[in-house]
Parts: C-alpha cells; sequence; structure tokens
C-alpha cells in the first residue's frame, strides 16, 4: 500500500512531509523524485545558519513511517479568506436550508 501510495506521490509532484524511523526525524515539504526498487529518492530545502540548503537523499521504503501531504493552508496576517460567495458556482457549498431556487411555499 505504501509502495503505491508513494508512487501515485511521485507522479503527482506533490509536496509531502516524510517521518524516517531509522533516523526518528520528519523531513518537511519534501518532493518525492524516483522510486526505484526500494530506494526512493527524495528533494528537500532547509536553512542551515542563514543558507538555503537543497538536499537529495536516498532512502529505503521500510525506514519510511509516515508521509502527510497538506490538504490546505490558511495565510497569517491581515488577509482575508476565500468564502463561498468569491467562489465559482461550479465550487460553492449549497446550503440545504436555503430557499435559493425554490418557490417559497
Amino acid at each position: 500500500m505504501l509502495h503505491r501510495k508513494l508512487y501515485q506521490l511521485c507522479s503527482e509532484h506533490r509536496e509531502v512531509c516524510i517521518f524516517l524511523r531509522d533516523q526518528q526525524r520528519w523531513i518537511d515539504r519534501a518532493t518525492i523524485l524516483d522510486i526505484e526498487g526500494d530506494l526512493v529518492t527524495i528533494r528537500y530545502e532547509s536553512d542551515e545558519e542563514d543558507e538555503l540548503c537543497a538536499w537529495e537523499e536516498m532512502v529505503r521504503i521500510e525506514s519510511i513511517g509516515a508521509v502527510s501531504q497538506k490538504m490546505a493552508s490558511v495565510p497569517k496576517g491581515n488577509v482575508d479568506p476565500v468564502v463561498s460567495e468569491d467562489c465559482p458556482e461550479a465550487e460553492r457549498i449549497r446550503n440545504p436550508n436555503s430557499d435559493t431556487g425554490s418557490d417559497g411555499v
């Protein structure tokens, strides 16, 4: 199951967080570049001593304990979030108690 999910995330080039069991650490905002046999190549960036460093690592599938991905985010600061009235018609969530489209009887 994990193998299939990793292939899917690799083909979609999605950003993920990966927990490495053997090192007991999380790798945040990683991209899965390639899967060859039981080796997974991942790429991520880190800030070290005021430098932005890009890393590529090869890890074994059995050392991956968890993979998670961000579903959504909300910006911090003085920004108005997008609400349903601002969304395209096809993406709006309908209120089941609303009377729109009915004759009001």
